[in-house]
């Protein structure tokens, strides 16, 4: 099982504090560094305030030289998918070909509010998201020197060069999450390379799996073709001390964490992390609250990392 570190700066975190982070996993052993991406706090001030995701990833694609980079998930409703293709495909090449998009429908409809971004309804955000999934696959695998056009029902491309190419052919792992029991899986089984599922429990994680596999098997595509794996909150001491003092700083009580996320000393996080192995999962996310606590994050690649690899 691979494990990948996941963040959410928009709780709070600047430039710097991700860079920090980032150069942390990648000493300790981490595959990727994922952020959300999300311009609005979900409680506290969030100071210093919102970073934009993709502006941060293409800046640690220079200070970093192996993790992978991306997104969990980025929001079809921030960005045109033309322009979403250019700055994804300019990452990945500014990465050296270490990028992922990870992108869903978007649903926080108060930052949408806060940014002067339009907020669809539930439906038709969906139907754009699909739509642009199409686009940005189809810009991306046009060979170069061909046109690419889409004439759909909230976007029309006209004769795009479809340039520039990413660095990663055909183009950079896409990865389809949630919870839905018909449109995410559909869109999963048709352009995926990854499903996640976020914070669910290793059962429930199991039964979407298997419900993303059928879908896959129903589009005749191969289900061991998609990479499975879940997002969980992390919180980990080497003591009881330490476990109750690094709950504490996230906000979050110590039993509640043990039921919803890997949470506890050494032993207790791994054996959480091998039951969502056990459920089908061969990467986990693991969500990282407190970006100013690099040691937790050392303790987790020298003492959780090599017990799950």
């Amino acid at each position: 099982m691979l494990a990948r570190l996941f963040v959410e700066p928009q709780m709070g975190a600047s430039y710097e504090d991700q860079l920090r982070v980032a150069r942390a996993a990648e000493e300790s052993g981490f595959d990727a560094l994922f952020r959300s991406d999300h311009y609005l706090t979900m409680g506290g001030e969030g100071l210093p305030g919102p970073t934009d995701s993709w502006v941060t990833l293409a800046a640690l694609a220079r200070e970093t030289s192996r993790i992978r980079l991306g997104t969990l998930v980025t929001a079809a409703t921030f960005r045109l998918p033309g322009p979403l293709a250019i700055i994804v495909a300019q990452v990945d090449a500014m990465s050296g070909g270490r990028v992922e998009l990870g992108i869903g429908a978007g649903w926080y409809d108060q930052e949408h509010s806060a940014y002067g971004i339009p907020f669809p309804p539930f439906g038709e955000r969906f139907a754009r998201l699909e739509e642009q999934l199409e686009i940005l696959t189809g810009l991306w695998t046009t060979a170069e020197g061909d046109q690419f056009s889409f004439e759909g029902r909230h976007y029309r491309l006209e004769k795009s060069p479809a340039l520039p190419k990413p660095f990663q052919r055909p183009h950079p792992p896409i990865i389809v999450g949630g919870l839905g029991p018909k449109t995410t899986p559909r869109l999963a089984a048709r352009f995926a390379s990854e499903y996640n599922t976020p914070f669910m429990s290793p059962a429930d994680a199991e039964n979407q799996f298997k419900i993303v596999r059928e879908a896959c098997e129903a589009a005749q595509r191969d289900p061991a073709d998609i990479t499975f794996s879940s997002a969980v909150v992390v919180c980990c001491g080497s003591d009881q001390a330490e476990f109750a003092r690094r709950a504490a700083a996230i906000g979050r009580e110590e039993d509640e964490l043990r039921r919803n996320g890997a949470a506890g000393l050494v032993d207790d996080v791994v054996e959480r992390l091998l039951e969502y192995r056990d459920a089908g999962a061969s990467r986990v996310y693991l969500q990282f609250l407190d970006l100013s606590d690099i040691d937790q994050v050392r303790l987790l690649g020298s003492d959780v990392l090599p017990l799950i690899a």
